[in-house]
């Protein structure tokens, strides 16, 4: 069988693209975490009636409605995921997780925000967009005041504040804060290039990479500095070009305390402490 061919997502598809697979891996995470404090499977069958319309799991004592759901339910303890994508392999617990993968090949969007046309394959992606046009940020973080559209990006947030990375890679044991950074960090080591651009075939690990890499052709140019009218493709490029005018200097030399704008500034510095020849 031959190897499964790479994604190939336009600039518009790659940040609901990470947003759709951490939807049904965290999903089924939570799930999976429940399951995790219960004892191991049992041979014996896993139905316990409760009452008449009610079937009980006897891993987790949870209640479900039918057999069917229960057998769904049984996945979480078993790990077992039936239902595989045939475009890139991939497979899923649930038949609907499938179905919700299956937009990122189809380019499907079948959610449309009504306040400006913005459609996406996710409904909770067009529940979080509609915050935009609400300005609805009711989640604030008690020490620094920064608000949040959602809880779990406040939660993400206070681990810049608590230093906390709870996700390391089992090859480098390198730590992240976010178990989508964990993801993507891995496919360093896999190889795994699987998403494609569409102008030049190039492929990217990550979907951020593709995106950045396709404003070389099409010139955007999103970041503004809100100094001046100079535009740039990257974030950090504005970052660094903002510091000319409001004089921040985050490097700082260990050994005299000298600040610099630039770390290259502060690795050129460097050397007239250890005495290491510079290039001219």
């Amino acid at each position: 069988m031959s190897d499964p061919e790479p994604c190939r997502i336009t600039d518009e598809d790659t940040e609901e693209q990470t947003d759709l697979s951490e939807e049904s891996e965290e999903s089924e995470d939570d799930e999976r975490l429940k399951a995790e404090k219960t004892p191991h499977l049992q041979t014996e069958d896993a139905l316990m009636q409760r009452d008449k319309n009610q079937l009980t799991c006897s891993q987790c004592r949870k209640s479900l409605a039918s057999k069917y759901n229960l057998n769904e339910h049984m996945r979480i303890h078993t790990g077992e995921k039936p239902f595989t994508c045939t475009q890139c392999g991939t497979s899923f617990r649930l038949s609907s997780s499938l179905n919700r993968h299956m937009r990122i090949h189809t380019g499907e969007k079948p959610f449309t925000c009504t306040q400006c046309g913005t459609s996406f394959r996710l409904s909770s992606s067009l529940t979080q967009h509609m915050m935009i046009h609400t300005g609805e940020r009711k989640h604030r973080c008690d020490q620094c005041g920064k608000t949040f559209l959602r809880a779990s990006a406040l939660k993400l947030h206070l681990r810049v504040h608590t230093k906390e990375k709870p996700y390391s890679c089992s090859e480098c044991g390198k730590s992240f804060t976010e178990h989508s950074s964990l993801r993507r960090h891995q496919k360093i080591h896999t190889g795994v290039k699987e998403y494609m651009c569409f102008e030049c075939g190039k492929t990217f690990i990550t979907a951020a990479d593709l995106k950045q890499h396709q404003r070389i052709h099409t010139g955007e140019k999103p970041y503004k500095c809100s100094h001046c009218d100079k535009r740039f493709s990257l974030l950090g490029n504005l970052k660094t070009h903002e510091r000319l005018h409001t004089g921040e200097k985050p490097y700082s030399c260990d050994q005299c305390l000298e600040r610099f704008t630039h770390s290259v500034q502060l690795k050129k510095h460097l050397k007239v402490h250890t005495g290491e020849k510079q290039h001219t």
